[in-house]
């Protein structure tokens, strides 16, 4: 199967690299507007593939079978809207859209012409939050009553076109999205900080879910970089911090609940449980090669990606409802 990666910029390529990688799909070609974004990819990887600068001279050949598209989102409806008319399977950068409503536009045309549309929420594609996502399946975890996120750093930019709940959030989301199983947000909330330029270099989201809620933190102004959640069950909690070298820890604690509130007053008691705590053994995998892969094994087998439409228009939404709250109560320091 043959793929072409239009967009060699930021995220590009990671694509590109991993695409050469699998052995479920062949890196056709390359596609950017930039000649110099061209000669570095023809650096990289020489005559072994081909390179373009028009995608429309592309997406109706036969000898191409599927497209990925990593391109900013105020270029990409268009061509992403392209790609599906033509009957072509689509791997695209998240977000999916700059709206629910562009999002839904897109799903629209995948489902008519019977599309695999695959947004690459790469975190779900992690080996450990496949981990979390058994432990929580077993019952082990109890019933999910919070997820607490922080995704910091300083930099690597300040980017003008998406804020940070955009950037950084949006993988928390998704995150929460799959292993809640796609569990609706019931309410939102968020503030936001633009320090130095348009959009917002640090904000707070909080999400009330049926049963549980959910904090993220987003920045690209933090003296320190994290990448770290906890999620509480009612029976265990763990912590996944994606820079330790141990990266998820499972801890037996929690609260036991004694006594009842029938009982006389006084025997109503909360009691702190701490047990023990272990790491699972997790082999260690790459989630953008495993995302390439999920995606092409759909099309393959004719059926939907776990990180579909639907999945990055719920996030979308959330995304949606935190920007108008931002926008409310918008700070300029």
């Amino acid at each position: 199967m043959n793929i072409v990666l239009i967009g060699y910029g930021y995220w590009g390529p990671n694509i590109a690299k991993n695409a050469m990688l699998s052995d479920k799909v062949d890196l056709f070609g390359i596609c950017d507007l930039s000649p110099e974004r061209l000669e570095k990819a023809r650096t990289i990887y020489g005559n072994s593939i081909k390179y373009f600068n028009d995608y429309q001279e592309l997406i109706s050949r036969d000898d191409i079978d599927v497209f990925a598209l990593a391109v900013k989102n105020d270029v990409g409806q268009k061509i992403a809207e392209d790609i599906l008319n033509a009957g072509k399977h689509l791997f695209i950068e998240k977000p999916l859209a700059k709206s629910v409503e562009n999002a839904m536009r897109l799903k629209e045309i995948a489902q008519k012409n019977k599309l695999v549309l695959h947004v690459d929420h790469i975190m779900i594609f992690n080996p450990v939050i496949r981990k979390i996502k058994q432990i929580i399946s077993s019952g082990e975890l109890g019933d999910l009553i919070y997820f607490d996120s922080s995704r910091v750093n300083l930099g690597p930019s300040i980017k003008e076109d998406v804020n940070a709940m955009w950037d950084l959030a949006v993988h928390d989301l998704a995150v929460v999205d799959y292993l809640s199983n796609g569990v609706t947000a019931k309410h939102v909330n968020a503030v936001g900080l633009s320090r130095y330029g348009s959009q917002e270099e640090l904000t707070y989201l909080s999400i009330q879910y049926e049963g549980f809620i959910a904090m993220l933190k987003s920045s690209w102004i933090s003296p320190l970089k994290e990448r770290r959640m906890i999620i509480g069950g009612t029976k265990k909690m763990l912590v996944f911090d994606e820079l330790n070298m141990d990266k998820l820890l499972v801890y037996d604690k929690g609260v036991n609940v004694v006594g009842s509130t029938f009982d006389e007053y006084g025997t109503y008691e909360m009691k702190i449980r701490t047990g023990e705590m272990y790491s699972p053994n997790i082999q260690e995998e790459d989630s953008l090669l495993n995302s390439i892969n999920h995606f092409v094994s759909c099309v393959e087998d004719g059926r939907e990606s776990v990180a579909n439409a639907d999945q990055a228009i719920r996030v979308l939404q959330v995304l949606e409802k935190a920007d108008k709250d931002i926008e409310s109560k918008r700070i300029k320091a």
